[in-house]
């Protein structure tokens, strides 16, 4: 027997689209190619949302300063979010109608979630990439082979840590449980990294607020991965208001890092 498709929603699409723009977005839809056999549109819709994202970055990055600092922060990605959304009703809206109506499954709205913050972090590291390319760090006046030393360790931490919500949907109980407990070791050790960095001698004032902002990344991330634990663990749905606002903090966090210059020394 075939087995059951399973698809991502134009909802759970605007999700992740959201926090993790075009690109994020490409990558659900060809997922939901995928479903349907249909391999090489969903590749094209993966190649076309990171067109698309290098697009949206350049044209922000081309507007002057003191016109981009009067736009609301939630404005520019409402609006690609927007845009997505009727994309993906033109070109797969009949077939998630069709799907629901019929009964099928969906990935959950928090596996849209986690996707949209990984693409978030690479998005965050292209920023951070530009701007030492533009010679904003070209020179520190610190020990910048320890910073990228640490920059490393946190970012595999980090990768390891989130790389869970790829299989949060089809993966065993137990398994999920050991996973996102080893995440917690992880945001922990990541804690520890911040801290260190924050202890290298004349480091910029700028890196030292995004550290602190870091470190309440750090935080949300123990704490989201504790409450998701004990969720599984319990086989219970009475957490998942608290883990929709643990998570909803950690994008807020995410954004004041975008924000205030993308992870300027280079975190994912």
């Amino acid at each position: 027997m075939e087995e059951p498709k399973k698809l991502f929603s134009q909802r759970t699409i605007a999700i992740a689209t959201y926090f993790g723009g075009p690109a994020a977005a490409g990558y659900l839809v060809k997922k939901n190619y995928e479903a349907y056999d249909q391999a090489d549109n969903g590749k094209k819709a993966l190649f076309i949302g990171i067109v698309a994202t290098l697009l949206l970055f350049a044209g922000i990055f081309s507007i002057p300063e003191n016109i981009l600092d009067k736009i609301p922060n939630p404005l520019i990605p409402a609006v690609y979010t927007g845009i997505i959304y009727l994309i993906v009703e033109k070109l797969q809206g009949s077939w998630i109608k069709a799907h629901k109506e019929s009964g099928g499954e969906f990935f959950s709205a928090w596996k849209a979630t986690g996707i949209g913050a990984v693409f978030m972090v690479m998005l965050l590291a292209v920023i951070a990439g530009a701007a030492f390319i533009s010679g904003d760090f070209s020179k520190p006046g610190y020990d910048a082979a320890a910073y990228d030393k640490g920059v490393a360790a946190f970012s595999e931490n980090e990768r390891r840590s989130l790389a869970v919500y790829e299989v949060a949907d089809s993966a065993e109980p137990q398994y999920l449980i050991r996973k996102f407990s080893e995440g917690i070791v992880l945001w922990k050790q990541n804690k520890e990294i911040i801290n260190k960095l924050n202890a290298i001698e004349n480091l910029p004032a700028e890196l030292q607020v995004q550290n602190q902002r870091l470190l309440k990344y750090c935080d949300l991330r123990i704490a989201h991965n504790e409450v998701i634990v004990k969720a599984i663990s319990e086989d219970t749905d009475r957490y998942i208001s608290e883990i929709d606002r643990i998570g909803m903090e950690i994008n807020k966090v995410l954004e004041e890092l975008d924000n205030s210059g993308g992870n300027q020394a280079g975190f994912n």
